[in-house]
């Protein structure tokens, strides 16, 4: 079965993605990406699937997974009781980390990680212990912190000398063949235009199907309905431009995608619980330094 396609935003006035999220979780099942992926799971125990490896996984399981090599993390929850918090993320592009080795040739021994990753990558249980403080901290970092806490976290993995490879040498990913998937176009699609006025019937016009048939295949690979997939991109990418940039809240609305600024924070209220002010306005309480 063809691995789903995972759309990662990473904003563009920042370096790379770092986020959490629980279980059961909409990206939970065999899918890829062409981003780098570094996985630290913090609750629950299960199998695990990278390339065509099948393992044991428990806290303090943590991987690296290079461009497009598919995965999955399946917790087994006796009780089916819901978990908050399964996994810390973080997420880069190759294009990324290629302009950094280039600018500071310090990172060049960096080059033989990216290489292992592309098998699927397991450290010590050591080292997830050592990567969880700094994982837990990138999630709410800014400026030059967040650079050092992620460089602090390549360096780890890098002296980790006990860590091994996943997949077998002979196990190729193979992109060209997932996408011709046609769900996997889709998701690209809609990846790429995020900020325009997508609607499901054009969607289903682009991959040939009328659109019942699209919305069910849809639904069955995300989880989610085709508007619900779309609003929950949107809303994760206005947070962190809420977070890092100085633009208006409705210069965000638009720029994520919402055709009117009242739908938008009707959205996030439902997504996040409060309005996109406020959600401005406890990021910077968040980060403010002491006494201020």
């Amino acid at each position: 079965m063809h691995p789903d396609l995972e759309v990662v935003c990473v904003p563009a006035d920042e370096s790379f993605t770092a986020w959490s999220h629980g279980y059961p979780y909409r990206t939970v099942r065999w899918h890829f990406h062409p981003e780098y992926e570094i996985q630290l799971i913090t609750d629950t125990s299960g199998k695990y699937f990278v390339g065509d490896y099948i393992g044991d996984f428990e806290p303090g399981n943590l991987v690296m997974s290079g461009p497009n090599l598919p995965h999955n993390w399946v917790s087994e929850l006796p009780d089916n009781q819901p978990v908050p918090q399964r996994c810390l993320i973080l997420q880069f592009t190759a294009e990324f980390m290629a302009k950094a080795i280039a600018a500071f040739p310090e990172l060049q021994p960096v080059t033989t990680l990216l290489a292992e990753s592309r098998s699927g990558l397991l450290f010590t249980p050591e080292a997830g212990a050592a990567a969880l403080p700094l994982m837990q901290a990138l999630l709410e970092a800014r400026g030059c912190r967040r650079v050092m806490l992620f460089l602090s976290l390549l360096e780890l993995l890098l002296h980790d000398s006990e860590r091994r490879k996943l997949s077998s040498p002979s196990y190729l990913p193979d992109p060209h063949s997932y996408m011709a998937s046609k769900i996997n176009l889709a998701l690209a699609y809609i990846g790429k235009n995020l900020s325009t006025d997508l609607r499901e019937s054009e969607l289903a016009e682009l991959i040939g199907q009328n659109v019942s048939s699209f919305s069910r295949s849809f639904s069955k690979h995300t989880g989610i309905s085709f508007v619900q997939y779309v609003n929950l991109l949107r809303i994760k990418l206005s947070c962190e431009m809420l977070s890092n940039s100085a633009l208006s809240i409705t210069d965000i609305c638009y720029q994520v995608g919402f055709n009117n600024l009242s739908n938008f924070n009707r959205q996030f209220l439902a997504h996040k619980g409060i309005s996109p002010s406020k959600f401005r306005r406890y990021d910077g309480l968040k980060t403010a330094a002491p006494g201020t």
